[in-house]
């Protein structure tokens, strides 16, 4: 039976899988043959390639000696704070952490540990007290609070960390904040347009883009525009505002097309963004 044909939105919806081996059998035949036939596609599916490789390069680094010991106070602080009657476990364990917390080693780890302390005491201070429902859902919805500001924290302070690897996790703790306020969009801006590493720069703008619908992200995509010196982080904009329909973006995309400078593949991918946005 012959393969079916796809289109080129098909195609860089099919990238990400084609790359991990993740396709199947008549999705990939369709895919690489696209990729024959679609120089853009191919130069999109080998700038995507060249990023994967880019971030294996990124070291993990090893949790640090000190980790060990704020482990362990803060499960002390646990088990001092539980065994008070009339306090509320939750906001008094929250207040030591945000004390004892320094945010350099084992982040993801002692992260987890934290939410599984902070249900578990929160469980059992109900169940003790036969707290109404309604009191019940108040409590939930501070503690929800809470966590979101201590994620919001962690997020702002990883982002000034020299560690490159350090930083992209940051960048990461987006998906896990409701509501991203001002703040946070300015560190991610400014780390969009400043930071030493173009890994790090890369997934803040995917980030970014996942908060397009916000007027002042928006407005920073296109000002980073002109901003950028690096050629994957130029066509990974160009195809944002691609993906996004932002026409302001024509004039800063034109700007760049100015520079004698500018790499021949991204002149290329800026000249279609150019013409998809006209």
């Amino acid at each position: 039976m012959a393969t079916q044909p796809i289109n080129c939105e098909q195609a860089n919806e099919r990238i990400t899988d084609w790359l991990n081996n993740q396709l199947p059998e008549t999705d990939r035949v369709a895919l690489e043959a696209h990729l024959k036939a679609c120089p853009a596609c191919e130069t999109e599916a080998n700038s995507v390639r060249q990023l994967w490789q880019l971030m294996g390069n990124v070291p993990t680094p090893e949790p640090g000696e000190t980790a060990r010991v704020r482990f362990q106070a803060m499960l002390d602080t646990y088990k001092d704070t539980v065994t008070t009657e009339q306090e509320s476990v939750v906001d008094n364990l929250l207040a030591k952490l945000r004390q004892l917390w320094a945010p350099k080693y084992a982040f993801r780890l002692a992260y987890s540990l934290v939410l599984l302390i902070i249900g578990v005491a929160t469980g059992y201070w109900f169940q003790r007290s036969n707290t109404p429902a309604l009191a019940y859902q108040q409590q939930i919805d501070t503690l929800s609070t809470q966590v979101q500001e201590m994620r919001q924290m962690m997020m702002l302070s990883l982002l000034e960390n020299p560690a490159a690897s350090e930083r992209l996790r940051a960048v990461s703790y987006t998906e896990e904040i409701n509501q991203v306020d001002d703040k946070v969009v300015d560190a991610l801006l400014t780390t969009l347009n400043n930071d030493a590493n173009v890994n790090v720069r890369l997934v803040t703008l995917e980030a970014l883009a996942k908060l397009a619908d916000n007027p002042t992200v928006r407005e920073g995509l296109v000002q980073s525009i002109t901003r950028q010196e690096s050629p994957l982080v130029q066509s990974a904009l160009a195809d944002v505002m691609v993906k996004l329909q932002e026409k302001r973006s024509i004039k800063p995309l034109r700007q760049l097309l100015r520079d004698d400078k500018l790499n021949h593949l991204v002149k290329g991918k800026i000249e279609q963004s150019i013409r998809e946005l006209s």
